[in-house]
């Protein structure tokens, strides 16, 4: 089956390649994926899959149901793209000003349908279903994954597989991990309150940047002496506003910052530090103090059993020293919320290629991929969806 399976693939190749274009030359923001959406809906419906659309928002859900009844997997690709603007010179550069797929999303979503094209021919030999969820919102917390599980985009089935374009490394390798793999992503805001005046005279002022600066200082103490040190953490103050011209002193401070971990107990522990000290550094100088703390995705954690099935899997299509274990990192992913109802496996695919000058990480204004990587990401999720129907390893 897997060997029919990839020659579907080998022949829709270019026409994944003609999709990711022309998702890359219409790219939307999260949230306001109306195009997109309907273009995704519409050809799963030509492909003759039950179609819900408006899941969650945006999302849609396409069902593949196999002759034979068994098992039901999923495969998500997200669609939305960044606020970013676009220094390619290529045949399909965004044509919106100010927004680009710098992130892969084009090619995940070019991927899943390629997918539902090559399992539809098959359809009669299939047992078990295929689930395509098309996710909007990924980039832009609270995301598209949280609202599309609440609106049913889980429902019956049994496991979830991801894959994400990746420049670090390069085209005909994945990157993979058993358990964590991606972090929990929490900001926050503080804004400090004092009585404001004259440089010249501090006495008569609560100097609002002394104390905001004393404040920075100490929260980047959290990780290194209030955290396990065999427990990641990262605590990063990205913008610190405060006041106008050298001899003011000003009323309000605001600092914002993000924090980055995997274990759930340490990301509770971190807000509560950040409250604590914001609240005694404030008292000690006698500023007030507001802090907003947001939580945002958590941390996306792997099934050992799902992954190591992927793996195998990809032996299928790659070399085996191709695979590579890869280190947790401090991004995040809303894919973390599926993982967190159903076992699954989130993973990368390399999208990189130095001759052709792919090389540029995700977020940058000159993100381009080697186009292979689609046919290796689609063989791939092709290849663990058919050994996971066909041999029950999965972890319920």
């Amino acid at each position: 089956m897997k060997d029919k399976i990839f020659t579907h693939l080998d022949n829709l190749y270019d026409e994944m390649v003609l999709l990711r274009r022309d998702f890359h030359m219409y790219p939307e923001l999260s949230f306001q994926e109306e195009r997109t959406a309907r273009v995704i809906a519409d050809y799963q419906q030509r492909l003759g899959l039950e179609v819900r659309t408006n899941v969650g928002g945006n999302g849609v859900v396409a069902t593949l149901r196999g002759k034979y009844p068994g098992k039901t997997v999923a495969i998500r690709a997200d669609f939305d793209a960044l606020p970013i603007e676009e220094e390619n010179d290529v045949p399909y550069k965004s044509k919106y000003p100010g927004i680009m797929h710098a992130c892969g999303h084009d090619a995940h979503t070019a991927i899943a349908l390629g997918l539902a094209k090559a399992f539809k021919s098959m359809q009669d030999e299939l047992t078990g279903n295929i689930v395509f969820i098309h996710q909007h919102a990924e980039e832009q917390d609270p995301g598209g994954a949280k609202t599309m599980i609440e609106d049913g985009a889980l429902d019956g089935v049994d496991v979830i597989f991801a894959t994400h374009m990746e420049n670090y490394i390069p085209v005909d390798h994945i990157w993979h991990n058993d358990s964590y793999i991606l972090g929990a992503s929490d900001d926050f805001t503080i804004t400090l309150t004092g009585n404001g005046g004259h440089a010249a005279f501090p006495q008569d002022t609560t100097d609002i940047i002394q104390i905001g600066s004393q404040l920075v200082s100490s929260l980047h103490h959290v990780v290194s002496r209030k955290v396990d040190p065999l427990l990641p953490a990262v605590l990063t103050i990205g913008s610190f506003q405060a006041g106008q011209k050298s001899n003011v002193i000003p009323e309000t401070c605001v600092i914002k910052g993000t924090v980055r971990t995997f274990d759930e107990n340490i990301r509770q522990e971190m807000h509560q530090w950040v409250k604590q000290i914001t609240e005694h550094t404030s008292k000690a100088f006698g500023a007030t103090y507001e802090v907003k703390y947001d939580f945002g995705y958590p941390a996306t954690k792997n099934h050992k059993e799902i992954n190591q099935l992927l793996c195998q899997a990809a032996e299928d299509v790659i070399p085996v020293e191709n695979i590579l274990e890869m280190k947790p990192n401090m991004g995040a992913e809303d894919f973390s919320y599926f993982l967190n109802e159903i076992p699954g496996v989130y993973f990368f695919t390399g999208s990189a290629n130095e001759e052709k000058g792919f090389t540029h990480p995700y977020h940058h204004p000159k993100w381009d991929i080697d186009e292979k990587a689609l046919l290796n990401g689609a063989k791939i999720l092709a290849s663990a969806t058919i050994d996971y129907l066909q041999v029950d390893t999965a972890s319920k």
